[in-house]
């Protein structure tokens, strides 16, 4: 690999290596630097540079060296001089097509040059050892090497081009045309293969700008201008297909553009939809799918009435009439009525893709036969006016056979209306988007339609009808094609018909009961077995189960109405998980695929690094092939000069480079002068081989004529001798059936008694049998009648009783109700009276409470210190001085019992006592023993000395006081 300080040097390296021959060497020069990553930032050197490089590319036909060089180039210039790329490519493209032209040009014979079936594919040995033993001329075989090449150069020129610039939005315009270029190349020389590459290729394309939609440089779709220049495109690789008649391809270049107009949600131009539904209309016709085509036609009729303001009225006149034509000829049955399950899902998936690509919105839960059918089309076409707009033959047309009845005379009626349309039609003035409009394709299969009708309507009024009688009144066809015609009409339930050849008749049947009533008789029958089997033995009442059903319906649907919520509560929490899930799994994919990015990258620079070191070894590789091939050539050369004959010997030129291609073209150019002279002796034998093959039959032809008379004459004898035996056995046999019918004509009286007797007798046996009969039947009738009476009487009594047994029930459980109601009011009364009584009770005590709390601060306050306990406390005599008791004066703590002996013993100073509500309630809450013996005891009852202490001291509250806390 050279290195060059500057670009301008290698440019001058390569015009040297140029001016002294080696092209490949100055290819190879530029191809190291363009792919060098020296010169990665752009300047307009490299541009003259790759004009350079892709003028060598095209000389020497390296279309991969093209190909790297446009790829590097396009890395260099990608952001910084877009227009240099533009420039570049058109400059490839225009030598490209001009060096094919050229070869072209000097062609001869353009289509044997060009019956190659793949341009991309290799020619085969077969191929060239086919070329050496075939007579071909030396011209055309050199035409052939001639012009075949360049035209494969041009191809992968075309697929170079549309690769490099299939994610550049920058460069759609150049794509657009380029692909334009490609179609215009298929079309100009039928290259069928190659136009379903490239419309395979463009399909790719689209599809990866829509897979990877965060590429840098990617095509926006949703603007306006890449979306008419992605359209152009389309719709010329549509017209490209029809021209060429493939259409398939036609059909899937309908399927991208629909794809395309669904992708950006925008629908196109008025002018676009014009050509998108005529071509449409072509492709439904060739692949006789007639509904479609109709709706097609019906589509572009509503365009060109609604966007076209130059329409004339004679061209809306014909393009109404090729409507209503087109919506005639769709057959008047459904092919699918007879069809399985899986062919009735695959019909009605092809009918809603057919809808979408057409215009109309089908939804999938709707059978698509019965949204896009025949019917539906004809009642449309009168509602929209599209038939007022037809021409009067159209409108006839149309009114006899659709709502006229003519069974034996629809023939001549119609007749005469489709000679008339049939020289109708041409081409369309004020509608240069559509193509010629001829009326006559429709003739065939109106003709059919009429046929349809007339057998329908013959149907109707006759059951037989000669076969002569039919053949007149349909006369259009010969009885073959309408028995053709009726076998497909019987075949969709159309109409019953049999065709007898032997008493040569049609016969009609009823369509009703041979398809739809004789198919469930079985189904039927048993139907009425099961009937009959319920009234002889009808099933018992359930309604005892229902009444125990009945009141647990409520719990069963309350326990599984809160099944049911549990069931949803825990679906969504599972829904939430999933998403979870989900969200963390889609995070890991994603550092996951960082991760294998830079992996790929690093890959990439590795493999980068060892395809330079490969690209040198091979460099190497290549000049000792090249010292090998010249050493080659040179023993080559002196074993050819060896082999010619003398006075052909060719002598090189001091100045010509001897190559191994040089010698091998001298070889072959010795081999074809052999080959033709080869071809001259072969050409001279074959004619002496004529001249004997021609004596020798001109010597053979009497004797065959001698032999073939002979064979005539004994033929003839021996027909007339078979023949004149054939005549006397007859007359035999004739004789001997005269005799047996004079022999057998005795016996018939007694034939004729015999039979009346027979007949009879069995007359009067059926007699017998049909009144036994009638008798069992009335007896039938009158035990079933008296079975049905009692059966009512029965049911009438249960009826009764049921609803007696319903109302007394029901009174029984108002009963309940109104006691059960009454008990709860009487308790809502006592509770009420008892928290009444527990409310006064509990103010009472707060009452007692409070006057308790103020004693005890009066008490507090007039004692300076608690009360001293007495060592032997011993019981007072009951005469006692009134000294004894305290004073009420003093202010001390005085216990009960002292109060109450004071009391006892005699008059006394008052003492602080409580009152008597306290008193009193004391009595009343206080334990009834201990009340009862310190209230109304004599002193010998009460406890004394140290026993009473103590009991007072159990009694005594923390402030002082002897009663005990009330409980509450």
């Amino acid at each position: 690999m050279a290195n060059f300080a500057k670009p301008e040097n290698a440019l001058k390296r390569a015009d040297e290596l140029i001016n002294v021959g080696q092209k490949q060497d100055a290819l190879q020069a530029l191809h190291d630097l363009i792919t060098s990553k020296r010169y990665r930032a752009w300047q307009k050197p490299l541009e003259k540079i790759m004009f350079k490089y892709l003028d060598l590319c095209v000389d020497l036909k390296r279309g991969r060296f093209a190909k790297d060089g446009l790829i590097q180039y396009r890395i260099v210039c990608q952001q910084v001089n877009v227009s240099s790329l533009e420039e570049v490519i058109k400059h490839f493209l225009h030598l490209s097509t001009e060096k094919a032209e050229q070869a072209r040009s000097q062609a001869d014979a353009l289509d044997e040059a060009l019956d190659v079936d793949d341009l991309e594919a290799d020619r085969k040995p077969e191929d060239l050892q086919l070329s050496i033993v075939s007579g071909e001329k030396g011209k055309d075989r050199s035409d052939r090497e001639l012009v075949t090449p360049w035209f494969k150069f041009l191809w992968e020129t075309y697929r170079t081009v549309l690769e490099i610039l299939r994610n550049n939005s920058k460069l759609e315009a150049l794509y657009a045309m380029t692909a334009h270029k490609a179609f215009q190349f298929c079309k100009q020389y039928k290259r069928t293969t190659e136009f379903r590459r490239l419309c395979e290729i463009i399909r790719n394309h689209l599809a990866n700008l829509n897979k990877y939609r965060d590429q840098r440089d990617r095509p926006d779709l949703s603007a306006p201008e890449s979306l008419q220049l992605y359209l152009d495109t389309r719709f010329d690789q549509l017209k490209v297909a029809t021209e060429l008649g493939l259409w398939q391809e036609a059909f899937r270049s309908v399927e991208d553009i629909y794809g395309l107009m669904c992708m950006v949600k925008k629908t196109p131009k008025s002018s676009l939809l014009m050509v998108y539904y005529s071509k449409l209309t072509e492709i439904f016709w060739i692949s006789s799918s007639q509904l479609y085509h109709a709706y097609a036609w019906f589509k572009l009729f509503s365009l060109q009435k609604n966007f076209n303001k130059n329409l004339s009225q004679k061209d809306l006149q014909l393009i109404a009439s090729s409507v209503v034509l087109a919506a005639l000829s769709v057959p008047p049955f459904d092919r699918a009525q007879s069809a399985s399950h899986m062919e009735l899902e695959n019909e009605k998936e092809r009918n809603l893709r057919m809808a979408n690509l057409i215009g109309f919105n089908l939804e999938p839960k709707f059978e698509g036969r019965d949204m896009l059918s025949r019917s539906a089309l004809l009642s449309e076409l009168v509602s929209r006016g599209v038939l007022s707009c037809a021409s009067q033959e159209v409108k006839d047309l149309f009114h006899v056979l659709e709502h006229e009845f003519h069974p034996l005379d629809l023939g001549s009626k119609i007749q005469p209306l489709l000679e008339k349309i049939s020289k109708s039609g041409g081409k369309l003035s004020s509608a240069p988007s559509l193509p010629e409009v001829q009326l006559s394709q429709y003739v065939p299969s109106l003709e059919k339609l009429a046929t349809l009708r007339l057998l329908q309507q013959v149907s109707k009024i006759y059951q037989t009808i000669r076969i002569e009688s039919l053949s007149q009144l349909v006369p259009f066809f010969e009885f073959s094609v309408v028995e053709k015609i009726s076998v497909d009409a019987v075949k969709n339930n159309f109409v019953a018909m049999k065709v007898d050849h032997m008493k040569g008749v049609v016969i009609f049947g009823n369509l009703g009961i041979e398809s739809d009533g004789l198919k469930d008789h079985l189904a039927v029958f048993a139907e009425s077995l099961n009937k009959v089997r319920a009234m002889l033995y009808p099933v018992p009442s359930k309604a005892s189960k229902l009444g125990g059903i009945v009141p647990n319906l409520a719990d069963i649907v309350e326990k599984e109405h809160k099944r049911l919520l549990a069931r949803k509560s825990i679906i969504e929490k599972r829904k939430e998980d999933q998403e979870r899930q989900q969200l963390e799994m889609v995070e890991r994919e994603e550092e996951q695929k960082r991760l294998k990015l830079q992996k790929l990258t690093e890959e990439a620079e590795q493999k980068r690094l060892a395809a330079e070191l490969q690209e040198r070894r091979k460099q190497r590789i290549l000049r000792e092939i090249e010292q090998k091939e010249l050493e080659e050539a040179q023993a080559l050369l002196e074993d050819t000069e060896k082999r010619m004959k003398k006075g052909k010997k060719k002598t090189l030129l001091d100045g010509e480079k001897v190559t191994k291609q040089n010698v091998m073209q001298m070889a072959l150019t010795e081999q074809v002068k052999e080959r033709q002279e080869m071809e001259k002796k072969l050409q001279k034998l074959a004619k002496t081989m004529d001249y004997l093959e021609r004596a020798k039959r001109e010597e053979a032809a009497p004797v065959i004529e001698a032999a073939y008379q002979r064979r005539l004459v004994e033929e003839r004898e021996f027909y007339e001798r078979e023949q004149q035996r054939e005549v006397e056995l007859s007359r035999e046999r004739h004789e001997s059936d005269l005799k047996e019918k004079s022999r057998l004509s005795r016996m018939l009286d007694f034939k004729e008694k015999f039979q009346e007797e027979v007949i009879s007798r069995r007359q009067a046996e059926f007699d017998r049998i049909k009144t036994e009969r009638e008798e069992r039947i009335s007896q039938i009738i009158r035990a079933r009648k008296q079975e049905r009476d009692i059966k009512r009487k029965q049911m009438y009594y249960l009826t009764c009783e049921e609803e007696r047994i319903r109302k007394l029930q029901e009174e029984e459980e108002a009963r309940k109700r109104e006691e059960a109601e009454k008990r709860k009011k009487e308790q809502a009364e006592r509770k009420a009276k008892l928290d009444e009584i527990a409310e006064k009770q509990r103010q009472r005590e707060l009452e007692l409470e409070e006057k308790e709390k103020r004693r005890r601060e009066e008490v507090l306050k007039g004692t300076d210190a608690p009360p001293a306990r007495p060592a032997e406390p011993t019981v007072a005599p009951a005469a006692a001085p009134p000294a004894v008791a305290p004073s009420s004066g003093s202010g001390k703590y005085v216990p009960k019992w002292k109060r109450q002996t004071a009391e006892a013993s005699g008059p006394a100073a008052p003492t602080p006592t409580r009152p008597a509500a306290e008193s009193d309630s004391w009595t009343s809450r206080g334990p009834p023993q201990r009340s009862d013996k310190w209230t109304s005891g004599s002193s010998s009852d009460r406890p004394s000395g140290s026993d009473a202490w103590r009991s007072g001291e159990e009694r005594r509250s923390p402030f002082g006081s002897s009663r005990p806390r009330p409980q509450r």
